[in-house]
Formats: C-alpha cells, sequence, structure tokens
C-alpha cells in the first residue's frame, strides 16, 4: 500500500512540475518592439536561426506610435509577459527605467558601443542609431539655398512649404522634448510658435513628411533618416541634410535595448540581446532600414554617413524622457489650435 502511495506522489510532483514549466519554455523569449516590424523582424529570425530558439515578438503599429508596446509593458508590471524591450528611440526605454521596470545586463558585445551610447549601470545599450534630418526636394531647392538648420523651418522665405510630423507622436515628440531640454522653455516654445505662424504643415507621420516632399507638396521637412534614405532609394529628387552641424547638432537616436525586470525567459532573454549587439546585426539595419550603425563595423553607406563623422547634439536621455511627459499637455494645445 504504501509503495502504492509513494508512486502516486511521484507521479503527482511530475504532473506538477510539468505543469510548472509549461508557461516558461526555455526555448523561448518575448520581445516587444517599437522598431518598425519590416525592419525588427529579419533580425528576430536570425536569431532564431542562429540560436535554436523562437521569438514571440509584439510590434507597434503606425497608429500606436511607439506608445502601444510601452503602455502594455507598464500595465503588465505586476505580471510582466515580455522578456525584452527593443525600443525605436532612446527616451521610450528610460520611461521604464525611471519606474523600475528594467534590470541591468552587461552584455560582452556592448563593449563594441561607443560610451556615450550605453549606461555605465548596465540598464540600456544603443546601437543601430536614426538621427533627425531635413530631407529636401532638389527640384525646388537649389544646393546654395538648402536649408542649414531645424530653425529654417521657421524662417519665412519658406512659409508654408515646410512640414514636420505630429510631435504628439514618435520621434518627433522625443525631438522636441530634446529641444526643450536643450533651449529652456521659452525659446522652445517660441519656436514652435514660429513654425506655426509660418505655417508649417503637419504630417500624420514622417513617412508622410517624405511623401510631401518627395511630391514636390512642400520644399522640405523634417524626418528620420530610414525615411529620407528611403525616398532616395524610390529614386526620388531629394537630398538630406544634418542640420545644425555649427551650433546645437543632429539629434542622434540609437535604437536600446533593455532587459526587463521579471523576464520570464531570462537566460533567452541575455542571449537575444547579445545577438542584438552584433556587428551584423547593425550591418542588417543599415542595410534593411539604413540605421546608422554605432560599433566598429566594415559596412558603409555613399548617402548616411558613419557616426564618426556626425556632430550629435549633447543629449541627456534620462532628462528628455522626463520633458516628453511634462510638455505633452502644452503639445497638444499647440497641435490643437493647428
Amino acid at each position: 500500500m504504501r509503495s502504492k502511495v509513494r508512486r502516486l506522489v511521484v507521479i503527482t510532483a511530475t504532473l506538477l512540475l510539468g505543469v510548472a514549466g509549461c508557461g516558461e519554455t526555455a526555448d523561448e523569449v518575448v520581445a516587444y518592439t517599437s522598431v518598425d516590424q519590416v525592419f525588427s523582424e529579419p533580425v528576430f529570425r536570425a536569431f532564431e536561426e542562429e540560436s535554436g530558439r523562437r521569438v514571440r515578438s509584439v510590434f507597434d503599429t503606425e497608429e500606436t506610435k511607439s506608445t502601444g508596446v510601452l503602455n502594455r509593458i507598464i500595465a503588465e508590471a505586476g505580471a510582466p509577459q515580455a522578456d525584452v524591450f527593443w525600443s525605436g528611440d532612446p527616451a521610450r526605454a528610460f520611461v521604464l527605467i525611471g519606474l523600475g521596470l528594467v534590470e541591468p545586463y552587461f552584455s560582452p558585445n556592448a563593449e563594441r558601443i561607443p560610451s556615450q551610447f550605453r549606461a555605465g549601470n548596465g540598464t540600456w545599450t544603443g546601437f543601430a542609431a536614426r538621427a533627425r534630418v531635413l530631407l529636401v526636394n532638389t527640384s525646388l531647392v537649389g544646393e546654395a539655398d538648402r536649408p542649414q538648420s531645424i530653425r529654417d523651418l521657421a524662417d519665412p522665405r519658406w512659409r508654408g512649404r515646410t512640414a514636420i510630423a505630429n510631435p504628439l507622436f514618435g520621434t518627433t515628440t522625443m525631438h522636441a522634448a530634446a529641444l526643450f531640454a536643450a533651449w529652456g522653455e521659452d525659446d522652445a516654445k517660441a519656436f514652435f510658435n514660429a513654425l506655426e505662424a509660418n505655417d508649417v504643415r503637419i504630417a500624420s507621420s514622417n513617412g508622410e513628411v517624405k511623401r510631401l516632399v518627395a511630391s514636390g507638396e512642400v520644399a522640405f521637412g523634417l524626418t528620420d533618416t530610414d525615411d529620407a534614405y528611403g525616398a532616395i532609394q524610390e529614386g526620388a529628387p531629394v537630398g538630406i541634410v544634418y542640420p545644425d552641424r555649427d551650433g546645437l547638432g543632429t539629434l542622434v537616436m540609437p535604437t536600446v535595448v533593455v532587459l526587463l525586470a521579471g523576464a520570464p525567459h531570462p537566460e533567452t532573454a541575455r542571449r537575444l540581446i547579445d545577438h542584438l549587439l552584433l556587428a551584423s546585426t547593425e550591418e542588417k539595419l543599415l542595410e534593411l532600414g539604413a540605421h546608422i550603425p554605432l560599433g566598429a563595423t566594415s559596412a558603409s553607406s555613399s548617402v548616411l554617413p558613419g557616426a564618426e563623422q556626425l556632430r550629435p547634439m549633447a543629449v541627456d536621455y534620462t532628462l528628455v524622457a522626463r520633458e516628453m511627459g511634462r510638455i505633452q499637455p502644452w503639445l497638444r494645445e499647440w497641435v490643437g489650435v493647428r
């Protein structure tokens, strides 16, 4: 009788262990990302082929503009579902760091990234950057007249002939916050009010800015390097200007990867982060989406400069993340009067 009981206990314990392990299979990792799916998905597939482990990915949509998966991570904080957040810009990652939702991880592959683009405490690592650029229609604007600063968006000679994306969303939000952090409240508000007075068009997205410039509906606009490079690949009559090289500097936005606190699959999550920080991943993202490699790599582009050729804007990403939330009410009011 006792032997039967013992057998029953062993069988029951085995079944319970099996059930407990079902939700934490070691051969998968859950990644949330605000990097465009067309760029991020091939990277995830490459990791799967290299590691033999599945990536369950959740992507932001064009409608959520980099906030959907961020808000989902915050909502799930009590019972984390994701292991890794790969952000299309650093500011969203810093929101999570500020909320204590990130666990430090020092990837050995982070050593190839310049120190200004990674945290000394291991909370975040940046790579594969985009820059905020002026996309110029070369049929409408001669080389001698090309704008050289984002302040040219407010120059009266270009009244009604320039465009920016809605600053309530995406990388334009981060750019606005970076300007508030760099210039201070009064000067930043004065700049946006000057844009309004100059009839700057507010497009739905950076991709729409690209379309407006490429079609000649506006002379130039503020967008990201991936959209600008896309216009060049499509054969549009456009050129790229990296603004404010002699002053404020060009805003450089690395994509950022973080390990989420309470990650259900921490070991595989670390392996995925290691893969994201490979030189070969930066090379793939340069090819797929004109992301600028930040670490040493043999890849190059005839259109995009290397990171060493840029004059990056000095940015405190922690302050920018705070400013993004603080200025939202004012930006809503500013957009509302347009």
